[in-house]
């Protein structure tokens, strides 16, 4: 029954999991593993967050509102007058967004190395995807991308990129917004730790959705929720292309009540900024500049999965690099986590 599997999916991999940190455990013997592979905030989610969580947990019983009013009037009130869609994860709403947009055969087009789903999203939707590799410096060449992006319905760029980590300036994506006709994807996931402000370019520019996630800097990673500022045109067609009922109760109540705890976000954002610093000054490894809440490093001549390896038997867990494509294997990314656990992977890696 095998041969009933679409093609795409038999000639591409699909996402790449970092190991668990409960195997890493019971492999090695290890009591307390480093878990600076997978992007998250260390910090256990808002007080305010978890006692609304609990809350709408009493309501379970009743599919959540179709219109997730208490998440967009949050939202509003947060940042302004602005149209927004919702997803389980960024992964929901890059999904829907191509369902919503791309018919079979239509071209998309990514900004690469880069987050492996935006290609998965695109073959799911029967979509042909172009690849524009970024300059050896992992910056963006705007004409680049512009000529592949003039046949594209849909243009998808990471900024912060994962997993280079540098962030493309607004003068970049404004070039980019007025050349192409289809819409650019801008994923937001870690925008937070960066201080630069895409929002403005919303104003201007109909063609733009700017993806934004809760599973970092608000902690909430396992509740999978995700939303984008979209146009106003696009909103009630995203609606209707949408899965029914996709954000759930209680992670809709518990990112709700997330955005007015700002000083938990603030705290992790300092973190990563302190950490950031040491990691590119106490590394013996060259450390690339980064405006996300990770750092991607360069462990050459080792491969990226020998260093992953080694990580993994003193008990911390970091992310080679293989699997992003167009990416060569000598990199590891390397998320900020609590002290102790930055602290013994930079102890740890310049042992190697």
């Amino acid at each position: 029954m095998e041969r009933l599997v679409r093609s795409c999916y038999k000639q591409k991999s699909g996402y790449a999991f970092a190991k668990k940190a409960e195997d890493i455990a019971r492999e090695y013997g290890i009591d307390r593993v480093a878990r600076l592979a997978s992007n998250e905030n260390p910090e256990p989610l808002s007080p305010l967050a978890l006692k609304a969580a609990e809350e709408a947990l009493r309501t379970v019983n009743r599919y959540p509102d179709e219109r997730v009013n208490v998440l967009m009037n949050a939202l509003r009130q947060h940042y302004g007058d602005y149209h927004f869609v919702t997803g389980v994860g960024m992964d929901g709403v890059i999904e829907t967004l191509f369902r919503t947009l791309v018919e079979p055969g239509e071209k998309v087009a990514v900004s690469t190395p880069t987050f492996s789903f935006y290609a998965l999203a695109a073959m799911g939707q029967g979509a042909e995807v172009v690849t524009v590799p970024r300059e050896p410096d992992f910056s963006v060449d705007p004409k680049k991308l512009i000529r592949a992006a003039k046949e594209s319905k849909v243009t998808v760029l990471c900024s912060p990129n994962n997993p280079t980590g540098n962030a493309t300036g607004t003068d970049v994506v404004r070039e980019i917004l007025e050349a192409i006709e289809g819409v650019l994807f801008l994923d937001n996931a870690y925008v937070e730790f960066s201080g630069i402000d895409y929002l403005p370019l919303m104003k201007k520019h109909e063609n733009l959705v700017l993806g934004r996630t809760f599973s970092k800097v608000y902690s909430l990673a396992g509740l999978r929720i995700g939303y984008a500022f979209s146009p106003r045109w696009l909103q009630p067609w995203y609606n209707r292309a949408g899965t029914p009922f996709t954000v759930n109760s209680v992670s809709m109540a518990a990112a709700a009540a997330a955005l007015s705890d700002t000083g938990h976000a603030d705290r992790y954002i300092v973190q990563v900024k302190r950490w950031r610093k040491k990691f590119a000054k106490d590394v013996r490894f060259p450390v690339l500049p980064s405006d996300a809440n990770f750092v991607m490093i360069d462990v050459a001549p080792r491969s990226g999965d020998e260093v992953v390896g080694e990580l993994a038997r003193k008990g911390v867990i970091v992310r080679s690099c293989r699997s992003f494509a167009g990416l060569e294997d000598h990199y590891i990314r390397v998320s900020v986590g609590e002290d102790w656990e930055n602290e013994r992977f930079v102890q740890e890696i310049n042992a190697l």
